[in-house]
């Protein structure tokens, strides 16, 4: 009886977890194993190609817009992951101090940028930063400073959407210390202050060591997120100079819908996996074996 009751749960659950399986499957594992296969032949966007082994992984290194996507890639991530992350958690810090109303009301002003679609997003930065008609620009002139082409400059293109980008995405990292926050327990914080602990000890012995697995997890977000930057770049380089504001993804999106080169774009698809899983895998370790060397 007892045999037969364990196999009928057996058979319940994989029951339950089968439509999960067969969608994960249909959704991701076949179009990965597919874009794997795609990214050894010289197929063009629709339809199948010849096999040519590692050619389109071998001309990576001497393409230029690749160097150039990748550097952009990274730079991007440099100016926006860390401090992003930091910005998030001080406003955190802030937002937690307060109480009521109060709290809901601000912590919904920096959360509601996070639900506003690209589109919306890019609509009222360009109304803010457009060299003729943006808002900064008109300040600009009160100042008597010169007008800046913002998105039409290499110089000024990454800094000022990796400005937008943690604008547009710090809500739900805030949210996530808020919520660490609110975890750790006051008596630690009361019996702190019975030792006549300062705000600066207080942080650095007891709330920084207990967010940091909060923290980890924010950079790795951050970072996968920041890796597969697209939309921003795309939006904001109509008109301007995409090729010197390649990155990786953009990279990919020319290959197959504008040159349909599917082979050369799923080869480029395929390094960016490669690294958005290592990196992401190395930058939780590191921080959780740092954060617990901390403690």
């Amino acid at each position: 009886m007892m045999l037969r009751n364990r196999r009928n749960e057996g058979l319940f659950g994989l029951a339950l977890v089968a439509p999960f399986v067969a969608i994960y499957g249909l959704v991701f594992v076949y179009p990965t194993i597919k874009l794997f296969m795609t990214s050894f032949t010289d197929a063009p966007l629709i339809g199948d190609g010849n096999f040519v082994g590692f050619d389109n992984y071998a001309r990576l290194p001497s393409d230029r817009r690749f160097g150039t996507a990748v550097w952009n890639t990274a730079y991007f991530v440099l100016i926006t992951v860390v401090p992003g992350t930091l910005l998030a958690f001080a406003i955190a810090l802030g937002v937690n101090r307060l109480a009521g109303r109060l709290q809901a009301a601000v912590l919904a002003l920096f959360f509601l940028p996070y639900i506003l679609p690209v589109s919306v997003v890019y609509l009222l930065w360009d109304w803010t930063l457009n060299f003729q008609f943006g808002i900064a620009m008109y300040l600009f002139d009160m100042l008597g400073i010169a007008r800046i082409p913002v998105f039409k400059s290499t110089a000024w293109f990454m800094p000022a959407v990796g400005m937008i980008t943690i604008w547009w995405t710090a809500g739900f990292s805030i949210l996530l210390f808020l919520a660490g926050l609110r975890t750790i327990p006051t008596e630690i914080y009361e019996a702190a202050a019975l030792d006549n602990a300062g705000r600066w000890s207080t942080f650095r012995r007891i709330t920084w060591p207990l967010m940091w697995p909060i923290t980890a997890l924010v950079l790795t977000i951050q970072l996968i997120s920041q890796l597969k930057i697209f939309d921003q770049v795309y939006l904001f380089s109509v008109g301007g100079r995409p090729n010197d504001n390649m990155v990786l993804v953009y990279y990919v999106f020319q290959r197959a819908f504008q040159s349909d080169q599917g082979g050369r774009a799923a080869a480029v698809a395929v390094v960016l996996f490669v690294i958005v899983i290592v990196v992401s895998v190395l930058n939780f370790q590191l921080t959780r074996l740092s954060g617990g060397r901390d403690r």
